[in-house]
């Protein structure tokens, strides 16, 4: 039976690994997979204390990484001078632009409304690129983002099962 505890163990790791690797692709929903493999692993193992303790912190990971990500990208193209109308579009046109070409559509969705957005508003195409560059860097910011809370999951969950 311990073999096959141990089978189990390494199989939610390699969810959870597939959950890692996917967070560097901007609409894979990487956290969301571990979270989900530890919430498999919560009602497999069961949630008796100090289960309970351990699934709740990687639900707040789970929830201040999926924030702080968006607030990352958000942030770059503000400091670049991104107004916070142009950042809400952007960030709308990303989720229909994964909807519609999945992998990079949500990237280059964005990427042309922000441009698009801050062109029409400022009447100044290098204004607007620069804008536009800022939620470029951010996105990479939010890769790492994203991967350090998905690691800090994984880790919690490693914690959980050695006790």
């Amino acid at each position: 039976m311990h073999d096959l505890f141990s089978l189990t163990n390494l199989i939610f790791l390699a969810i959870m690994s597939v959950g890692l690797i996917g967070l560097i692709i901007p609409i894979f929903p990487g956290l969301l997979v571990i979270w989900l493999a530890a919430l498999g692993y919560g009602l497999l193992a069961g949630f008796a204390t100090p289960g309970w303790i351990f699934f709740a912190i990687i639900t707040i990971f789970f929830a201040a990484g999926s924030v702080l990500d968006n607030v990352v990208m958000g942030r770059q193209a503000y400091k670049d001078g991104a107004s916070l109308v142009s950042i809400l579009i952007a960030m709308i046109f990303g989720i229909l632009g994964n909807l519609v070409v999945p992998v990079i559509g949500g990237f280059v969705g964005a990427l042309l409304a922000l441009f698009l957005v801050e062109w029409i508003r400022r009447k100044n195409w290098r204004e607007a690129a620069t804008a536009t560059r800022g939620w470029a860097v951010g996105c990479g910011w939010a890769v790492l983002v994203r991967f350090l809370f998905g690691l800090l999951m994984i880790g919690i969950w490693m914690i959980w099962v050695l006790v």
